[in-house]
């Protein structure tokens, strides 16, 4: 297993990797840290899997999601990747979508061996995760350096491979592209964010707006954000 690929990869949405990876069509699906369900929206609008169970551990943005009330295969349910309400071998796949590393440090291996038990025998697990490299990340590391967090999330997953809990089914590398139209933007969407409070002082947020703003064109800021996906099957 590699946590990166010198090689660039691929540009391509997020969607066409997944849509194309997963046996999307009649699943039980466990989405887990959904965020703001984009995902979980995109998925659900295949109209391929038979259900998603959307798990949010942070509260603010859960009682968002409770309002969401045009998407009726989903259920959003407010728990962490370490205790999933879930009964056992109940799920076809579970996703995770640049989350694991926001688990805390000494509940990753306790969140693997919870997707291994929640999976039926032959189920998969898609996790995908930011590749500690490019210019996104040269920004954010100014503020919020995630290089330690990010190496804990890949060893919990080699660990629950060698444990023999999942079995590695595959490593795909690519890009995506994110895209901000301004530095005001970028604020909103990850300065502010509820599920990590940032508090700058006022000398390193103009440092960070500052390298932000060497990014910024006509069309806003561009950026392309190296991701792997480790794909894991339950033994079985």
């Amino acid at each position: 297993m590699h946590i990166h690929n010198p090689e660039p990869g691929l540009v391509v949405d997020e969607f066409d990797v997944y849509t194309e990876l997963l046996p999307l069509d009649g699943a039980g699906i466990i989405e887990l840290g959904c965020g703001a369900a984009q995902h979980t929206r995109a998925i659900a609008g295949t109209g391929r899997p038979g259900s998603i169970l959307a798990c949010e551990v942070d509260t603010v943005q859960h009682e968002k999601n409770l309002a969401i009330d045009d998407l009726p295969g989903v259920t959003f349910v407010h728990a962490g990747a370490e205790a999933i309400p879930a009964e056992d071998a109940s799920a076809d796949i579970v996703m995770m979508f640049k989350s694991l590393h926001h688990v805390p440090v000494e509940l990753m291996d306790t969140a693997m061996g919870e997707i291994a038990r929640v999976l039926r025998p032959g189920g998969m697990a898609y996790i995908s995760e930011p590749v500690y490299a490019g210019d996104f990340n040269e920004v954010l590391r100014l503020f919020h350096d995630e290089r330690e967090v990010r190496e804990a999330a890949f060893a919990a997953v080699r660990q629950a491979v060698e444990a023999g809990l999942l079995e590695l089914a595959g490593q795909h590398f690519f890009q995506t592209r994110m895209a901000f139209a301004d530095f005001a933007d970028f604020e909103q969407r990850v300065l502010n964010v509820t599920h990590t409070r940032h508090e700058l002082a006022p000398e390193l947020h103009d440092r960070v707006r500052r390298t932000f703003e060497q990014h910024q064109g006509p069309e806003g800021a561009r950026f392309l954000m190296p991701i792997r996906v480790d794909l894991l099957r339950r033994p079985g």
